[in-house]
Formats: structure tokens, C-alpha cells, sequence
């Protein structure tokens, strides 16, 4: 008879802020122990973080959001936190991401079909999902930080997401052997 392990306890959802994900967040405020205790009084509210010290912003529309999380994930060496919002994916990043990313991109033609990104850096601020998970269309947490000092991908690992998405279709390849006629003349 075999008996099978049980499965393991975990104590993090990935929805969920922890204490050390939400002090590494405030960490990129001028005033981090100030802005974690009005954050933790509304635990519920999204707040405003200023780009640049702790982690730059990669935002890009929510279908190839999802398509550079999956390369991440597959080929790769996984994401930082990760937050969805109204129809776009914010991918956290090394500093200085926003600043260099586009120049990879404009510079190397294998990142083919790249939609537009938005990229924010030192000199800009996003609104980052509540602390903990809260009803409604507002920002939520795809991955969301649970440690101190999480692992922030850099220009080049997002560069390599971007060109492995922008490889992805959403289309089923075509079947080779199958026989294609030309429709868009009949009469």
C-alpha cells in the first residue's frame, strides 16, 4: 500500500502581501514607516508608490502581460511581484529597467511584434494593489511581494520575455498539409 505525502502547508497566497513584501514596497517612499502605518490602517486601499529606488514598473497590456509571465516562468528564471490593472500587467523590475528596456527593444530587431510598453522609472509613481485582496475592479496581485528584498528582473531578462511572447500566438499553428483556398473573391 503506498501513502502519499501530505501536501504541503502553505502560508502565503499569492494574492497577499506579506509584513516583508508590504516593508519593501513602503521602502521606495521618503517616509516608509509613515506610509506603512497609513497603509496598514486601510489594509483594504490601494496606495501610490514612487518609482526609482526600490523597483521600476514594466506595464503592458494583460494578454501579453500574460504571455512574458508564462515565459518567465517557463524558460526563465520566474517574475518579481506582479500587479493586474485595468487591463494592463505591471511586471516590478531591477531600477533602472525603464530607462534601459526600450533601448534593447529599439535596438534588436528579434523583439518582433512588441505592443507598446510603459515603462516607469525614477521620476514616476504607480498605484499598487491593497495590501490584502479587496472586492472590485480595482488593482490586484498576480504575484505579490512576500519578502524583503524580492528578486527584480532586469532590462535584459524582460527583454527575452518580450521576445519569446511576441513569439506567441494566440492562434493555434496552422496545419502544413492542410489545403488553403483563396474565399475573398467569390462571387
Amino acid at each position: 500500500m503506498t501513502t502519499h505525502a501530505p501536501a504541503p502547508h502553505h502560508t502565503h497566497s499569492l494574492d497577499r502581501v506579506t509584513p516583508a513584501g508590504a516593508a519593501w514596497l513602503v521602502s521606495a517612499s521618503t517616509h516608509p514607516r509613515s506610509t506603512l502605518s497609513a497603509w496598514e490602517s486601510r489594509p483594504g486601499a490601494p496606495a501610490v508608490l514612487p518609482c526609482g529606488p526600490a523597483f521600476d514598473v514594466v506595464n503592458v497590456p494583460a494578454v501579453f502581460g500574460r504571455r512574458m509571465l508564462d515565459a518567465l516562468w517557463a524558460e526563465g528564471p520566474g517574475s518579481g511581484p506582479v500587479a493586474g490593472q485595468r487591463g494592463r500587467t505591471l511586471l516590478f523590475a531591477a531600477p533602472g529597467t525603464a530607462q534601459r528596456l526600450p533601448a534593447l527593444l529599439a535596438w534588436d530587431a528579434r523583439a518582433g511584434e512588441v505592443p507598446p510598453l510603459l515603462c516607469h522609472g525614477t521620476g514616476d509613481a504607480v498605484t499598487v494593489p491593497a495590501l490584502v485582496p479587496g472586492a472590485g475592479e480595482g488593482p490586484r496581485w498576480v504575484v505579490a511581494p512576500d519578502v524583503r528584498h524580492p528578486w527584480l528582473p532586469g532590462p535584459e531578462v524582460l527583454f527575452w520575455a518580450c521576445v519569446r511572447a511576441s513569439r506567441l500566438s494566440i492562434f493555434p499553428p496552422a496545419d502544413q498539409g492542410a489545403n488553403v483556398y483563396d474565399v475573398s473573391r467569390r462571387r
